[in-house]
């Protein structure tokens, strides 16, 4: 039985994911992401509202439709990252890991023994397909896939040893909290937010292991692409839907006597 995970495979052939993140946590919004042909769907349990008893739809809604679901899970917490993993997500994202004990709780959260301390009930999950899959439990941290979060001036100068932790696949490095932290709130093209990305997107390619991160500063995901990114979150459910009714509303304000807003 395979285990391997899409956004390895497709990264180690070369390839580069384009991603969405799902603020609505509604299955249909995550199904037409799905369809409409991103490689990965953000369901956003840290900003967005959801909860465990949804997310076994959501993650459904997109797997059926051929995208591959990552949970952001709110925060590096073991008995959150085991339920969101026993309901079968196996691409993790995990917000504010600030260093290397860090990093490695979260993989060890993450993995059966020998390899880690997550809880068994391997037979009785969504992820074993309710223990169809006999040899879950063995191969299960073959097809996980964790993104750490850089999200603070202290992270990224630390994104090497971060990025170092065997099971951590790739740094995802998030530019609105590490302005805000920074001291420069949504000013993200600040030259010291800009210096602390470079910093940690240097770091983390000496390791070795595969860089993320949202467009910013006026660099869309194609640019950040040719930057050398591999995973770019480029779109939300929310915004799209929100510039998409006001550039509607702005078409036929006139005729219906609306203020644009």
């Amino acid at each position: 039985m395979s285990y391997a995970n899409p956004m390895r495979e497709r990264l180690r052939s070369g390839g580069k994911l384009l991603g969405l993140w799902l603020s609505t946590g509604r299955p249909e919004s995550a199904e037409i992401a799905a369809l409409a042909g991103y490689h990965v769907v953000i369901i956003d349990l840290e900003h967005a509202p959801g909860d465990t008893d949804e997310l076994g739809h959501l993650l459904r809604a997109v797997q059926l439709r051929g995208a591959e679901p990552m949970v952001r899970v709110p925060w590096n917490d073991q008995v959150i990252l085991k339920r969101v993993l026993e309901l079968g997500a196996r691409s993790i994202m995990i917000p504010m890991v600030e260093n290397r004990a860090e990093a490695e709780a979260a993989v060890a959260a993450c993995r059966y023994p020998p390899r880690g301390r997550r809880g068994y009930a391997a037979g009785a999950i969504r992820a074993s397909n309710y223990g169809f899959k006999a040899d879950y439990a063995e191969h299960a941290h073959e097809e996980l896939f964790l993104a750490l979060q850089v999200e603070t001036g202290a992270a990224a100068a630390r994104a090497g040893e971060i990025a170092s932790v065997d099971g951590c696949d790739m740094v995802f490095i998030g530019p609105n909290d590490l302005a805000g932290n920074l001291g420069f709130l949504e000013r993200m093209g600040e030259p010291p937010v800009l210096a602390s990305i470079e910093d940690a997107k240097a770091k983390t390619r000496a390791a070795g292991k595969y860089l993320g991160i949202v467009p910013h500063a006026g660099k869309d995901a194609t640019k950040l692409a040719g930057e050398g990114f591999d995973f770019v979150a480029c779109g939300n459910d929310v915004i799209f839907l929100r510039e998409a009714t006001r550039a509607d509303i702005a078409k036929h304000a006139a005729a219906y006597d609306i203020k644009p807003r």
